[in-house]
């Protein structure tokens, strides 16, 4: 788990969950409960310990729903081929800052727009940001601000993306060379 996948909330200093750590917790419940369900275990205790993952899991679910109500819908609308760009940037739109596994989902989507992606650019995890400075279809003026990002390396990304202005794209990759030859003499 990232540092990045809890937000602090300033009022309290409490980590509030976000989407991405519920969803992991329900998919490792699913696991547990099929590597239960394949197991030699009495009838009973099978039963007793199905019974309490399915709970686990329900409320994990429940917790999705509160982060986002209709979450498990909207992933799939976002996974969905047929999904177009607009209804991207309407979930993009919808989803709470906490919904970090909806927003990282169509940050990295082949269809998600420009605008959409300048808009996400601007989210506190960063996995949304890396997958913004290396998406085809980030513009030019996202890729600058990105590579100007202090709080990750995101200009890495950048030098290698077409749609960066060339002259940026030059410029970092001329750091990173230089940066390879420092490693290099050390």
């Amino acid at each position: 788990m990232r540092r990045s996948d809890l937000v602090r909330h300033a009022s309290k200093g409490k980590a509030v969950r976000t989407s991405q750590i519920v969803f992991g917790e329900r998919q490792h419940l699913l696991r547990v409960l099929d590597s239960v369900e394949r197991s030699a275990l009495p009838a009973a205790r099978l039963d007793q310990e199905r019974r309490v993952i399915e709970q686990l899991i329900h409320a994990r679910t429940q917790e999705l729903n509160r982060i986002n109500p209709g979450w498990d819908e909207k992933v799939g609308i976002v996974l969905s081929a047929e999904v177009k760009p607009e209804a991207l940037d309407q979930l993009s739109r919808q989803a709470p800052k906490e919904d970090f596994y909806l927003l990282r989902l169509i940050s990295e989507h082949p269809k998600v727009g420009a605008k959409t992606l300048g808009r996400l650019s601007h989210h506190p995890y960063s996995a949304i940001r890396e997958n913004i400075a290396r998406h085809p279809n980030s513009d030019a003026s996202t890729l600058s601000r990105l590579s100007r990002d202090r709080s990750q390396p995101l200009w890495y990304l950048v030098a290698f993306n077409p749609n960066a202005p060339a002259a940026l794209r030059k410029k970092l990759q001329e750091r990173m060379r230089r940066l390879g030859e420092k490693s290099a003499t050390q």
